[in-house]
């Protein structure tokens, strides 16, 4: 591996190397998507699962016209899985003739919630398959890739705030991003919102960006993203940096050779000393978790963060999970479940309203990390269109590593073990350590709806 040592902004005078920095703060991920919006002089190319009309997309869509209204070209491509609502909003942003806005996968039937869910009973192999993919793409120059979508939730400004990861990028890598961006916005899967609206009058532009909230407040002392980015500790270069996504056939349940986490494994199953895997939503399946058990029997350690049943937002996700804690545990990998805050959220069966944990990485031996949009579960593996960064920088991965010693300190996450067969969970209050063989923080109703879903044949679609 051919890494460089210097942490500066400018790329260096090779054509292979990508310029990586870990955003970590909900709030930094805000203001670099404002930054790099402001600082747009050509092309503006954003690809996202969920944009909320709330103060933070309404904060975003607001860069983003200004940005139009300068010249730059703006296309915008979303996932159709938000509410049929939002069509009035992408219609008076698509109104702009400096944007285009198109939908992935979109339903045919867009006039009111009763059609749409006979759509989806109908056409249920192809509507749930979506495009989770996240990606901010500026002048071909640099990406914001991870797993935040757009809203308050994922920016520090929800009473439930999400735990995540970005990764800004320069250099080569961004051409990976960009070609990934093309391949869905030219897939037969993308429609333009115009035309799925015939007849339909849009707003102006301006409808969409009601907002009191200063941006420049967010952005702080950075007056550029220079300033932002080297004001928290510049960018790693390094030769061995990729972007990958599924490829947008997926949709249509073609080409599963290609798809992504078949390329992630191979780069797992090389784990010599350590595998570290977060993810919000984890059902490893018998082949999942015979293969973490496999590589814990070959003498390294495996260790996975996910959500607890108190912090998730979708109790089937839970269920199914549960059906495999025991043996993870007897095969020796090392389970970790994110502590909710004082206050419980919504749960619901298939939705995704706020989770405390969002964050998708992995890392292999201190040598090789991930960061993306994919679930170590069977909806990311054969359903949903997912994309992330593959690095190989001991530095870089040594600072993921970090956040992920953080995120399962005793204080903010469970550790599980297995003792006759039954689990406990277990953290610190203090200097005191507590022990339960309950799940913890958790209502009865939600251990009623977990326990329940464990019996349901609904795994493959999780």
């Amino acid at each position: 591996m051919d890494a460089r040592s210097d942490d500066n902004y400018r790329q260096p005078p090779d054509t292979i190397s990508s310029g990586l920095h870990l955003i970590t703060d909900n709030v930094d991920a805000l203001a670099a998507r404002i930054l790099a919006a402001r600082e747009a002089r050509a092309n503006l190319d954003l690809m996202y699962y969920m944009w909320h009309d709330d103060e933070s997309g309404r904060i975003l869509a607001r860069e983003i016209i200004d940005a139009a209204d300068r010249g730059v070209r703006v296309r915008i491509l979303i996932d159709d899985i938000n509410e049929q609502a939002s069509d009035a909003h992408y219609l008076a942003i698509d109104s702009h003739p400096n944007i285009s806005v198109r939908l992935f996968n979109p339903s045919g039937l867009r006039n009111g919630s009763l059609f749409r869910t006979l759509e989806l009973v109908l056409r249920a192999f192809a509507m749930t398959r979506r495009m989770h993919a996240k990606a901010w793409i500026a002048d071909k120059n640099l990406a914001i890739v991870g797993g935040r979508n757009i809203g308050n939730e994922y920016f520090g400004a929800a009473q439930t705030n999400f735990r995540d990861l970005d990764m800004l990028i320069f250099g080569r890598a961004v051409a990976d991003t960009c070609a990934i961006f093309e391949s869905f916005w030219a897939h037969q899967a993308s429609r333009p919102v115009r035309e799925l609206n015939p007849g339909v009058e849009a707003g102006l532009p301006s409808s969409v960006i009601a907002s009191d909230a200063d941006a420049d407040e967010l952005t702080g002392a950075a007056k550029s993203l220079e300033a932002f980015v080297t004001a928290r500790g510049g960018l790693r270069w390094c030769a061995n940096a990729r972007v990958l996504s599924d490829p947008p056939d997926k949709v249509r349940g073609k080409g599963a050779r290609s798809w992504l986490m078949p390329e992630l494994l191979k780069h797992m199953r090389t784990t010599r000393e350590q595998l570290e895997i977060v993810s919000p939503y984890f059902i490893p399946g018998r082949k999942g978790t015979r293969f973490l058990n496999g590589i814990v029997k070959q003498g390294a350690k495996v260790l996975v963060l996910t959500n607890s049943l108190a912090t998730t937002d979708v109790a089937a996700v839970h269920g199914a999970y549960a059906n495999y804690r025991k043996k993870l545990l007897r095969g020796g990998v090392q389970l970790f479940e994110f502590q909710p805050s004082s206050r419980q959220q919504k749960i619901s069966l298939f939705g995704s309203k706020g989770a405390s944990l969002h964050t998708k990485s992995f890392t292999v031996d201190g040598r090789l990390g991930f960061i993306g949009s994919m679930n170590f579960d069977p909806r990311s593996v054969a359903l949903n269109a997912e994309m992330g960064v593959l690095f190989e920088d001991a530095e870089m991965v040594a600072r993921l590593r970090d956040h992920f010693a953080a995120e399962r300190d005793p204080d903010i996450s469970y550790r599980l073990s297995l003792r006759h067969m039954r689990i406990f969970w277990h953290r610190t209050e203090g200097e005191r350590a507590i022990r339960t063989g309950r799940e913890p923080k958790a209502t009865h109703a939600r251990r009623l709806l977990a326990r329940l879903v464990r019996w349901l044949p609904v795994e493959s679609q999780l």
